[in-house]
């Protein structure tokens, strides 16, 4: 299996470069970085479904808008994420399905706080062997 990403250091902040074979799995690749570096997402079940849509002005606002609505289902819905799947995009807009379960303090533990996904450096791009982003996290 291909990585699916990359840490890289950023003063006071966390870069992560994200990989993936079309736009769908970069973005789903995308999400699963996130709560990868956030917390264990091996012990996450997937038993709560969400549907996501977001909207951004050209893929790399899309692709913090992205995050951010998923960071948000975390610190404002106490949602711990698993799973991630991406149904329908284009350069505008992205709509799927994430799932997983209420963050349970007894079984979940934090690994890193993720407090914003910033524009700083933000990169969305094709290249001859799939799609890389580039993401920095506020932690």
């Amino acid at each position: 299996m291909k990585q699916k990403y990359a840490v890289f250091d950023h003063t006071a902040d966390l870069g992560v470069e994200i990989y993936g074979k079309d736009e769908k799995e970069l973005f789903s690749n995308a999400a699963h970085a996130l709560f990868d570096i956030m917390t264990d997402i091996n012990i996450v079940y997937p038993k709560t479904e969400r549907d996501i849509r977001v909207e951004g002005s050209g893929l790399e606002d899309l692709m913090v808008n992205f995050l951010r609505e998923i960071l948000y289902l975390f610190n404002g819905e106490g949602l711990s994420l698993h799973n991630f799947l991406v149904s329908e995009m284009d350069s505008y807009h992205i709509k799927g399905t994430v799932r997983g379960e209420k963050i349970d303090p007894d079984r979940h533990c934090l690994n890193m706080e993720v407090k914003a996904v910033t524009y700083h450096r933000a990169e969305v791009k094709k290249g001859s062997h799939g799609w890389t982003a580039r993401v920095i996290f506020d932690v």
